[in-house]
């Protein structure tokens, strides 16, 4: 009779146990998601940025005749921003992007004409909302990436995680100061 009460504790507390490390990996495997759903997010916005680019160069090459440097600038930092793969890559081409879109901005100052035509000023808006978007969605990601990574490295949870071998979501982050700055939008 003890021995069987002494079996029962133990096939009991195996059984809590086994419920108890399901729960684990299932946290662990909703948080990568989430980090994955962040990111797609990201990307999303990225990739309409990168579509309005080439339609804000065709509405400025008529204004900015002696600005080809300006434009082939924006437009690789552009290609190189839409292939980019990775958090890291992705982080340091869209630094370089926003370089380039600001250097586009300064120079647009000198171009009346173009500051008032509507297209450029439809395209400029959607630009800005966009910009905001991407800001909002990084935020997003950066959480959920922090959120996964806590339960990574916390104590039990960083026990499945090594079991399983899910690895530390990387943060969006831009680590060159002059990349930190944000385009000039703004053509009052």
């Amino acid at each position: 009779m003890i021995v069987l009460v002494a079996l029962g504790i133990i096939v009991g507390l195996g059984v809590l146990l086994f419920l108890w490390f399901i729960g684990i990996y299932n946290g662990l495997v909703r948080l990568k998601n989430a980090v994955k759903n962040a990111w797609s997010q990201i990307d999303v916005q990225l990739k309409r940025r990168h579509d309005l680019i080439p339609n804000l160069i065709e509405t400025v090459k008529g204004y900015m005749t002696h600005e080809r440097e300006t434009l082939e600038n924006i437009t690789k930092a552009r290609n190189l921003a839409a292939n980019a793969s990775g958090v890291g890559e992705q982080a340091k081409a869209e630094g370089q992007l926003n370089q380039a879109l600001s250097s586009f901005f300064l120079v647009v100052e000198n171009y009346p004409d173009l500051k008032a035509n509507t297209n450029f000023l439809s395209l400029q808006e959607e630009l800005t909302s966009t910009e905001n978007k991407i800001g909002f969605a990084r935020q997003a990601y950066n959480d959920a990436a922090m959120q996964f990574n806590n339960k990574i490295e916390m104590f039990p949870s960083n026990i499945v995680a090594g079991m399983f071998n899910f690895r530390q979501a990387e943060f969006f982050e831009i680590e060159d100061e002059a990349e930190r700055a944000v385009p000039k939008v703004s053509f009052s």
